[in-house]
């Protein structure tokens, strides 16, 4: 478990320091074009500003794409008292609780940290889940703000917007480039911010679905950790296996928060999921039963 956690936020530092050098490679692309190599350090800048502004803002962003309303004990005592509990079990800050009403059974967690982290559950999950389960998926989503998988997720959002909006301007340098009057931009720069256009957000992707993929596998591990029940985050898997289905309100941008991918299913919403398939992480479950 322990050597699990570590492995895994090893493998976090080596993916941001892999979006690091994507938005510095995007920085030469634009420094060859221009022949300033101050480009880099200009485009880096601008990078970490937009994608602070990006880091601040999101988790509310999500929850107003989400259509997630904010509950107190009154609204839904059941749940709100599991959160409660899992708060005071983990020893974290009590987050803020959120509700979504859609049938498809779902949850995440979102936040730049534990003092300021938000829950949510759809209706759907806490029709279908007995007390265990409903527990094991609300410590599944507590492990992410206890692991600071939500920092990690704001960060990753941040830089995919970055990267997405440094592309759409080397695309339109393409576009205008080719009506330049003068011969001052570089055509080797000009073909290095074609291909950067062009790969950039598919290594962007890439980058992000690794992140997520491996932190889904940890917060599953974590959960059992903290419930010490290894059956109720199993049980629970099968049942979002069973009852899943896309969420009415769909975002691709959230999309990763999700315990279950929230997204409707196409070939190649299958090969690009920010998930792991179910059945795998109930077999590294099974798996590590013993160990836990």
């Amino acid at each position: 478990m322990y050597k699990q956690i570590a492995q895994n936020k090893r493998r976090t530092i080596l993916i941001m320091l892999g979006f690091v050098i994507l938005i510095g490679a995007i920085g030469a692309a634009f420094a060859s074009y221009y022949g300033d190599w101050w480009v880099v350090v200009w485009v880096i800048v601008a990078a970490v500003i937009y994608a602070g502004i990006q880091y601040f803002i999101a988790a509310k962003a999500t929850m107003v794409m989400t259509g997630a309303r904010e509950i107190e004990k009154k609204d839904n005592p059941r749940f709100y008292n599991i959160v409660e509990n899992l708060s005071i079990t983990t020893g974290l800050p009590m987050p803020k609780v959120y509700l979504v009403d859609d049938p498809a059974p779902n949850a995440f967690a979102t936040g730049r940290d534990p003092e300021h982290a938000m829950v949510a559950a759809t209706t759907g999950l806490i029709d279908i889940m007995d007390d265990k389960e409903l527990t094991a998926v609300m410590a599944h989503e507590m492990s992410h703000v206890k692991n600071y998988d939500i920092r990690v997720s704001m960060i990753v959002f941040g830089l995919v917007c970055v990267i997405g909006f440094l592309s759409d301007i080397g695309a339109r340098m393409m576009f205008y480039g080719n009506r330049r009057r003068d011969n001052e931009g570089s055509p080797v720069g000009l073909v290095f911010i074609l291909v950067a256009s062009i790969l950039s957000p598919i290594i962007a992707t890439i980058i992000q679905l690794a992140v997520s993929r491996e932190r889904e596998y940890l917060a599953d591990a974590s959960a059992v950790n903290i419930t010490r029940h290894p059956d109720g985050m199993i049980d629970a898997l099968k049942k979002l296996q069973a009852h899943g289905r896309p969420l009415k309100s769909q975002n691709t941008a959230a999309a990763s928060m999700y315990i279950n991918d929230p997204l409707r299913k196409n070939f190649l919403s299958s090969l690009l999921s920010t998930h792991p398939p179910i059945e795998k992480r109930i077999e590294r479950l099974e798996h590590g039963k013993k160990n836990f």
